[in-house]
């Protein structure tokens, strides 16, 4: 003799009765199916036990009035604590509603065909609120970083930042190591982060990127290509310089000059090379073949004519004064090079020695400070650095005598 359906009243009463016995063998399901469930701390095992027994309950509600509560079944995760939700990824909730499901449709399979759609209906409710709810923590802390990470950019360009960056920078993933550099252009029309992001991390590289008025500033550091061990690593193509990453990088900048700011031995220290970059960003159209991009220090003399201490103490310390330390000989043999149009001859004839020797102490100049006063560019920086180092010379002289 067939078995007379059950009302909905009788079968609402049934599925009350059953729902304790529904949480138990879901538990007991999720521990025999899913490794991951059973690895958690016990804290958390009670978590997503809680999401499961508020899951079976939000059915039971909702069967019995769909239209009275169309978005319950938003509501189940709510029982879950904010740390669940960033410990348990979209796809194991996603493996925990179908352990779920599969309990409740294995218990009720003699319920009814209504009873079995409304099961597949809220079900479908169940795995779009868990999209829901993942988009919105995903979109959220996308707002969040994007905000985070302004911060630590404003902090590294304006050289004023308190102990709370190197958190603020661990907060943000940067997955660089060892030198920092800093990279200046024009920002473009429609900026694709996610796209620079991309092919920095082609290059091994990671960067922090921040967008200031028309101005688009990368701070650039190099990092371990994920999931590579020691012994790849051995075999692995030497690092890319900082130069060859920004001229692949080129491309995502807009129409104008870029600069590279030096080298710095840790993100902390970045501001030293943001500073360089920026100023050489200002006067960069002073050179009319500047190359794209052009390294800051190679914009040392317009920046030093345009005021930046940083460039002036450049040529002091890095030129004028090794080359003065070194030999009083190679010092003068520049000036007069310079002095005379850059002519072997003619400087060989002020100094009485032979052209020879004038090129000779040239090469030892380029030995000494790494430029080379043979091309016109480098000479000008040269230029520019025993000018700025005769006047600092001038200047120290009074405060040596009140003494």
């Amino acid at each position: 003799m067939a078995r007379k359906p059950r009302t909905k009243a009788e079968t609402l009463a049934w599925l009350r009765t059953i729902a304790g016995e529904l949480s138990s063998q879901t538990l007991k399901r999720l521990e025999d199916t899913l490794p991951w469930y059973g690895d958690m701390p016990p804290s958390r095992r009670s978590a997503v036990g809680l999401v499961a027994q508020a899951g079976i309950s939000s059915f039971i509600s909702w069967f019995d009035d769909p239209r009275s509560t169309p978005w319950i079944a938003a509501d189940v995760f709510g029982a879950a604590p904010r740390e669940l939700l960033r410990s348990v990824s979209l796809q194991q909730t996603l493996q925990l509603i179908r352990v779920t499901v599969e309990v409740v449709e294995d218990r009720v399979n003699d319920g009814g065909e209504p009873l079995r759609e409304a099961i597949l209906l809220y079900s479908r409710e169940i795995a779009f609120a868990a999209a829901d709810v993942y988009a919105r923590a995903a979109e959220a802390r996308g707002l969040w970083d994007a905000r985070l990470e302004a911060l630590v950019v404003d902090s590294i360009l304006s050289g004023e930042y308190d102990d709370e960056l190197p958190s603020r920078i661990a907060a943000l993933g940067w997955h660089g190591h060892g030198e920092v550099a800093v990279l200046v252009g024009t920002a473009p029309k429609q900026l694709d982060v996610d796209h620079v992001r991309r092919a920095a991390r082609h290059m091994q590289a990671d960067v922090l990127i921040g967008v200031q008025g028309n101005r688009l500033v990368l701070v650039i550091g190099r990092s371990d290509s994920l999931g590579r061990d020691a012994d790849e690593s051995v075999g692995a193509p030497p690092a890319l310089t900082f130069m060859e990453i920004a001229t692949q990088l080129e491309p995502h900048f807009g129409q104008g000059h870029l600069v590279l700011g030096h080298e710095v031995p840790n993100l902390v220290d970045a501001s030293k090379s943001a500073k360089a970059a920026l100023a050489g960003f200002a006067v960069a159209r002073s050179w009319r073949h500047a190359p794209r991009p052009v390294h800051a220090d190679d914009l040392l003399p317009e920046r030093a004519l345009a005021g930046d201490p940083l460039a002036r103490a450049t040529l002091v310390h890095r030129i004028y004064r090794p080359l003065q330390a070194h030999s009083t000989e190679l010092l003068t043999t520049l000036w007069s090079y310079l002095d005379n149009g850059r002519s072997l001859e003619a400087t060989a004839r002020e100094l009485f020695v032979h052209p020879n020797t004038v090129r000779y102490r040239l090469k030892r100049v380029s030995d000494v400070i790494g430029w080379d006063a043979t091309g016109a560019r480098e000479a000008l920086i040269l230029q520019a650095a025993l000018i700025i180092g005769s006047m600092s010379d001038h200047e120290q002289q009074p405060r040596r005598r009140s003494r």
